[in-house]
């Protein structure tokens, strides 16, 4: 037995094991190990990663002396006790996000503001020179999460599958590939050190009966679900995604759907935060998940209209994180080509309502494919704007107030104080970055000149 005698809180705590290869340990050997810290215990899943050795992660949330017992149903794998001392998190470690009220905030209170992006597949063709490019344009970037899948689609022909045998016929769909989780948890492992949370998507409509990942069963879901989450959970920056346009999968109904989060929700003993994300014509209709059902933490939308968010915050009150509010680009669906001031706008509209908004990208002029997915770098004109609203966003204290105009362009506004104090007030142009202070200390009330141009907002901040 392997294990670190340390590691920081929130860390990863890992213990290597060496045990049967024979038939086939992904479905006949339970592994599990009992950490107890105190009078508290947490039990962690193993998973077998190949070539007869098994591992089991765990993620300590305390600072202190830690035990640990394995359980098994293999003999040599079941009694092997051990310790570590969790010491206290390092710099940039706050812990795993949280849902907290209708925002969200990092373990250590900490306050968490998502700004996210999607690159579905950035991990998919192993292609190490533009995953690095992606991991630097992300640093470089204001998004701090990333939606990506772990299936792939039907069309894509990579070089590692989450499964074992041939791709994409001869799939034994009861056994796992570890070369590919090597590789997808190494990614999460490098987003987690540039400060980027990693919204994992488990399941997606986009198999069209080639693998047959759509419709694998119950009990085939059930094993999948385990030993991704026993291979992921321990990593503090990881979200659960049930599904990608969870509606667009007409195998499953919504009752699959509760099982496969219910069953999250047993096999992770961190409680990660937790949604599904819905598909539908999101310009005409949406059918969106009941995100007040207690296994979900927080509300993952798509649809194109952020003025809505209030309304979903009076229906559930969740986080509401709109995932998926059309991409900035060209192509050529209505999800996919909308320009940088009008996503821009959508964020702004999503924010000041309570909510959040994701950014993706479709621009085809670049030497690569598109971000959205298959990351690489970003070309559109949102990124930096979005990084401006972020900067405003983080800087916001209590006693400030925000009123965005969008592509209203009126001539002035009168600004209706709130009775408790004097207020400074400052015009912002959300599209050229510029912030010009109004005159003056205000009070009740204050008329505002205003240029006449879009994407302008008023900060009034209290003195």
């Amino acid at each position: 037995m392997i294990h670190p005698p340390s590691v920081e809180r929130w860390g990863v705590h890992e213990i290597t094991l060496a045990g049967p290869s024979e038939g086939n340990p992904f479905a006949e050997v339970c592994l599990s190990a009992r950490y107890q810290y105190r009078n508290r215990v947490v039990e962690a899943e193993g998973f077998y990663d190949g070539d007869g050795v098994y591992r089991v992660r765990f993620m300590p949330d305390a600072v202190g002396p830690w035990r640990f017992t394995t359980v098994s149903n293999v003999p040599s794998l079941d009694g092997l006790a051990g310790g570590f001392e969790a010491t206290p998190a390092g710099a940039g470690n706050h812990g795993p996000v949280r849902a907290v009220g209708t925002g969200f905030a990092y373990a250590d209170g900490t306050p968490y503001l998502p700004f996210g992006t999607t690159c579905y597949h950035w991990t998919h063709d192993m292609d190490e020179e533009r995953e690095r490019e992606t991991l630097r344009t992300l640093a470089a970037s204001p998004f701090n999460k990333v939606r990506m899948c772990v299936l792939p689609t039907g069309k894509m022909t990579p070089p590692e599958v989450p499964f074992a045998g041939t791709d994409p016929g001869g799939l034994d769909k009861t056994r796992f590939n570890p070369v590919f989780f090597r590789h997808l948890e190494a990614r999460i492992r490098d987003l987690r050190d540039i400060g980027v949370e990693a919204d994992v998507i488990l399941f997606h409509p986009y198999d069209f009966g080639l693998r047959g990942v759509e419709d694998m069963g119950r009990e085939t879901d059930h094993a999948y679900l385990r030993y991704v989450i026993a291979r992921l959970a321990g990593y503090r920056n990881v979200w659960w995604s049930a599904a990608n346009e969870w509606d667009f999968n007409h195998a499953k109904t919504v009752a699959d759907w509760d099982d496969i989060l219910r069953t999250i929700v047993r096999l992770d003993p961190y409680e990660h935060l937790r949604s599904i994300h819905n598909g539908t014509r999101m310009y005409e209709v949406a059918s969106l998940y009941d995100f007040t059902k207690p296994w979900v933490t927080h509300q993952s939308i798509q649809h194109w209209d952020a003025t809505l968010t209030g309304a979903w915050l009076r229906a559930c009150p969740k986080p509401v994180v709109i995932d998926e509010i059309s991409y900035e680009g060209d192509a050529g669906k209505r999800w996919g080509n909308i320009s940088g001031p009008e996503l821009v706008d959508r964020f702004w509209e999503g924010m000041v309502r309570g909510g959040y908004a994701g950014h993706g990208e479709v621009l085809t002029g670049g030497p690569g494919r598109p971000w959205v997915g298959n990351g690489g770098t970003l070309l559109g004109e949102s990124p930096a704007r979005i990084a401006f609203l972020r900067s405003i966003m983080e800087e916001r204290r209590d006693g400030t107030l925000l009123r965005y105009l969008g592509r209203r362009q009126p001539a002035g506004v009168t600004l209706e104080l709130p009775p408790d104090g004097a207020y400074e007030v400052e015009l912002i142009d959300t599209w050229n970055m510029t912030i010009t202070p109004v005159d003056g200390v205000h009070r009740d009330r204050v008329r505002v000149g205003l240029p006449r141009r879009p994407y302008l907002a008023l900060r009034m901040t209290r003195t």
